[in-house]
């Protein structure tokens, strides 16, 4: 059974998709690219980078219908897995320790702090209701008469805020929340503003990520 709001493997041949389709392919979040099985790609070193950029799997023209199946099963297995570590910018989780780290100092988390951040984490700058946060973290059906979430996103704002994260976790006008994925201050230990990791991937030739197949370039 695959995680929710997962979906079976994406087969994407990039020979015979629009150009605009492969770039958002290419610079889509982490969680999209990783079920992602890119066939017809004939350039061994192209593969290979493929696989860097966090692809499922890349394969050659014309594979053999029982290895293309194989190969869609491995990737359903790996979305079932979790990473052990998240990067949001500067902060560091570490789902074995159940902490997260910034500047290289613990952030002391308790279990449902750790549960709440991890939650929120799953898609920086996505808003996530209430009613998900108490079904995920707390395994509530309801809406209690209690405030024990608001109590403990006021506990974990104020740890982010000890360790310079001031204004991480946003309320929306709805009371959703979110994790930000700008204008957050400093961080101490670090140069300047910290450089927020959004999951998505720029689409620049220098750094070589996102880049688009030498068959789709225009002179």
């Amino acid at each position: 059974m695959l995680p929710q709001g997962e979906f079976l493997p994406l087969l994407a041949m990039p020979e015979r998709v629009r150009i605009s389709e492969w770039v958002t392919l290419s610079g889509a979040a982490p969680s999209r690219r990783r079920r992602a099985l890119v066939v017809g790609v004939d350039d061994a070193l192209e593969r290979a980078r493929l696989l860097r950029l966090g692809f499922g799997d890349a394969m050659g023209p014309q594979p053999e219908l029982e290895e293309l199946e194989i190969r869609a099963l491995r990737i359903c297995e790996a979305m079932q897995s979790l990473p052990r570590f998240r990067q949001v910018g500067p902060l560091r989780l570490d789902l074995l320790h159940r902490d997260g780290v910034v500047a290289g100092r613990p952030l002391g988390l308790h279990p449902r702090e750790f549960a709440l951040l991890w939650r929120l984490a799953d898609a920086p700058g996505e808003p996530v209701l209430i009613g998900s946060l108490l079904k995920d973290i707390w395994r509530l059906a309801f809406r209690p008469e209690t405030n024990s979430l608001a109590v403990h996103i006021s506990r974990l704002r104020g740890k982010l805020r000890i360790a310079g994260l001031d204004g991480l976790i946003e309320t929306l006008p709805d009371g959703a929340y979110r994790l930000a994925v700008g204008g957050v201050g400093g961080v101490p230990g670090t140069n300047g503003s910290p450089s927020w990791d959004t999951g998505y991937l720029p689409l620049d030739e220098g750094s070589g990520l996102g880049k688009v197949p030498a068959a789709y370039h225009t002179t």
